[in-house]
């Protein structure tokens, strides 16, 4: 998925929310040490950033090249190009070595891995005990009932050109394999191996050309972009700025998020 995401590395710079400080406190809390964090999937390093106030470092990984350039810069954050073919020995030294990481997260990006390979890097990396995994995401926004039922017609024709394992973000993480024990209220080991998310809300203002910048970030409009589909053409656009009460306006909205938090199983 690496190669989709470099080209949308300028959007994705503005275009997404910022998440909240308490989410990170709250993450903070829960694992023993605050010396390591891995951040995986940064991207831009947004995530990167707000661990980055609770940890005495923290190693952000992509494996977009494009999209790390454009990674905030922040003393504490190491960024560093980590390709899928890199060996998971190779990625286990780099991050910090074995049994070395207090916290790693991951936002709204570990539907696209390797789940099974990655939760294996997870399990020698985290320490224990006391390390905590945390990934979330957004599957929706609302914003008035007039916008609301606009988008979601939108919403609706992007569906063909999503890749398969959106239906972790669709569903909002309930059957996403998360094989740790649960912390806190967004736990996992659930019967088959998934998670117990708990929902959350990211408030944000946010302007017309904000909310189309975030569309224009979507794979699946750069995906249909590429297959000769064009998803935003100006009638569409147009017909979402009238229920948004017209370019100028900025409002109010709510991302709609959940999260996953878990811990090693030691008893195994």
């Amino acid at each position: 998925m690496a190669g989709l995401f470099d080209k949308q590395s300028d959007l994705y710079l503005d275009a997404r929310p910022t998440y909240p400080p308490e989410w990170y406190s709250n993450l903070a809390s829960h694992s023993l040490l605050h010396s390591l964090a891995w951040d995986v999937g940064t991207g831009n390093g947004q995530a990167a950033i707000g661990v980055a106030e609770h940890y005495d470092q923290v190693i952000g990984t992509d494996a977009s090249e494009p999209q790390l350039r454009r990674a905030i810069p922040h003393p504490k954050i190491r960024y560093l190009h980590t390709p899928p073919s890199l060996p998971d020995d190779d990625l286990v030294s780099l991050v910090g070595g074995e049994n070395s990481v207090d916290l790693v997260t991951v936002a709204q990006a570990v539907h696209w891995f390797d789940l099974p390979r990655f939760y294996a890097v997870v399990g020698r990396l985290l320490r224990k005990p006391g390390g905590v995994i945390a990934v979330w995401c957004y599957n929706d926004i609302v914003v008035c009932p007039e916008f609301d039922g606009v988008f979601k017609k939108f919403h609706d024709t992007t569906l063909p050109f999503w890749h398969p394992s959106i239906r972790h973000v669709f569903d909002g993480y309930r059957n996403l394999p998360f094989p740790f024990d649960p912390v806190g209220s967004g736990s996992g080991s659930g019967s088959g191996g998934e998670g117990r998310p708990v929902e959350l809300d990211i408030p944000k203002e946010l302007s017309f050309e904000g909310m189309v910048r975030m569309v224009q970030s979507w794979s699946a409009v750069i995906t249909a972009r590429d297959e000769g589909v064009e998803l935003l053409p100006e009638n569409v656009v147009k017909e979402m700025e009238v229920a948004w009460g017209g370019a100028g306006l900025v409002r109010p909205i709510v991302y709609k998020a959940f999260m996953l938090i878990g811990k090693i199983n030691l008893s195994n």
